[in-house]
């Protein structure tokens, strides 16, 4: 689609249909003392309130100790203001279910929010669930500070030298070489992983194959791994939520939405451990298989502090994203502002996406990024000149449109780096104007639209071009054509 016709927005998905009963976890002997258990009365609240047909499970001010929970259809689980629901860090009551992780089938201890396919549900009210991740997750020695590294390894736990990592026990830390031994045999057998069970640790939300599903107001926080995944799921409203998980987070993704359609996520806050907002659709050949796109997504008025990426792509994209619009969102230093990423393998097509009046500042890496040789390195320019056949594995980026983006401060403003057998295509940039180190490094791109371009620049030139063509330059000051 050229920039210049009419881009539509997309139907928003529609909200869950919930009865008005209440059911009060109080009720059922849950008790809010920071000290109790209270697992077995908020799974029984959630339980009756399903067999009664469906209505509001309410969790009062206080502090709630859970192990996970089993979701329902037509359910709406509300904490309120003051309530914090910390879900514990003990491996042994989160049994193993077959789920994705990072675009791949497998086993995983169930996540402490959990459901698959429901029907209208909702997560609502203004308090806080808190995953305990601290209790789950590895820490790499490099993201600390050496206080905060000696306090870390003074907790508790065992280090492993080698990587210069922190791991919670010494189960988690075997438990990574044992878990890719099992996945090399192609061993199904759910008992062999309960040994690594310690390493499988768990999103924070997990629905599957879910419809009409509504988060409303609380904050999540602190998650083992990514902190939402909805996967496979339709008509999906997420909005007025906050996301905190600790920058040093290993693999510690805000929202991510996965082979879902139809959603929209606007008025929410991310400062996460890796990207914040990231659109996924499975990985290499399963996903392709699936050929589950994300597609039919809004993503608007959405504010991103620190995180890997504001709005991120890929990498896990097989299956295909389409039918994406992003706008008027604030990122305050994050390490790339709007990000695609993928890599040889995927295959998959990301098409018909725009993204407008977004506003950055204090960038670390690029503000955009269209990176598809990503190795799981942030902000890197790695690309390289060998061209390979172009079959279904190779991923396509086309049909892209950015429009009114701003950036004070970045080391890049603009980095494409294409594949040589098959360059982005059909990339308009319109009034772009970025405060960075270096201007705009384009290679391998076809129908390229340029214009309104302001580059504020340390190096020259400030536009970097490497064989790219059908590039169009209007209304761009000192910018000028040339392969560089």
């Amino acid at each position: 689609m050229n920039s210049d016709q009419v881009q539509p927005a997309y139907p928003l998905p529609e909200l869950p249909q919930i009865p008005e009963r209440v059911f009060r976890i109080t009720d059922y002997g849950a008790e809010g003392d920071g000290l109790t258990l209270c697992t077995p009365a908020i799974q029984a609240a959630l339980d009756d309130c399903a067999a009664a047909g469906g209505g509001k499970v309410v969790i009062p001010p206080g502090i709630w100790r859970s192990g996970p929970l089993t979701l329902h259809s037509r359910i709406n689980l509300c904490a309120e203001l003051g309530a914090l629901v910390r879900f514990e860090a003990d491996t042994s009551l989160y049994p193993l279910l077959y789920s994705h992780y990072e675009g791949n089938a497998g086993w995983r201890c169930q996540s402490p929010l959990d459901g698959d396919g429901l029907s209208d549900i909702a997560i609502t009210g203004e308090g806080i669930f808190d995953g305990s991740g601290e209790g789950w997750r590895p820490v790499k020695r490099f993201k600390m500070t050496e206080l905060q590294w000696q306090s870390l390894v003074a907790s508790g736990g065992v280090l492993d030298e080698q990587e210069d990592m922190w791991w919670p026990s010494r189960e988690a830390m075997e438990g990574e070489a044992r878990y890719k031994k099992l996945l090399e045999q192609g061993t199904a057998d759910k008992s062999a992983y309960l040994p690594v069970r310690d390493y499988l640790r768990p999103v924070l939300l997990s629905l599957r194959n879910c419809k009409r599903v509504l988060l409303e107001g609380p904050t999540f926080q602190n998650s083992p791994a990514w902190c939402l995944h909805p996967i496979g799921c339709e008509q999906v409203t997420v909005r007025r939520i906050q996301v905190r998980n600790p920058w040093y987070s290993q693999n510690g993704d805000g929202l991510d939405l996965e082979s879902c359609s139809h959603a929209l996520v606007e008025h929410c806050s991310f400062d996460v451990g890796d990207d914040a907002i990231c659109l996924k659709s499975g990985k290499d050949e399963e996903g392709r298989r699936a050929g589950r796109p994300c597609r039919y997504i809004t993503i608007r008025h959405c504010t991103v502090y620190h995180g890997h990426g504001g709005v991120v792509i890929g990498s896990e994209m097989s299956g295909g994203v389409h039918a994406v619009r992003v706008s008027d969102c604030l990122f305050i230093g994050t390490d790339i502002g709007l990000r695609f990423k993928s890599a040889r393998g995927r295959g998959g097509v990301v098409e018909d996406i725009l993204m407008e009046n977004i506003r950055m500042t204090d960038i670390i890496h690029e503000a955009v990024s269209f990176h598809m040789f990503y190795a799981g390195v942030e902000g890197s320019e790695g690309y390289n000149e060998q061209q390979f056949p172009v079959t279904e594995e190779t991923p396509q980026f086309r049909n892209i449109t950015l429009k009114n983006i701003v950036c004070h401060g970045a080391a890049t403003g603009l980095l494409v780096n294409g594949l040589p057998e098959l360059p982005l295509a059909g990339l308009s940039v319109e009034n772009f104007h970025a405060v960075s180190e270096q201007g705009m490094v384009l290679r391998y791109a076809d129908g390229l639209k340029l214009d309104g371009i302001r580059l504020d620049a340390q190096q020259l030139p400030l536009l970097k071009l490497h064989k790219c063509s059908n590039v169009e330059l209007t209304r761009s000051s000192g910018l000028v054509l040339t392969e560089a």
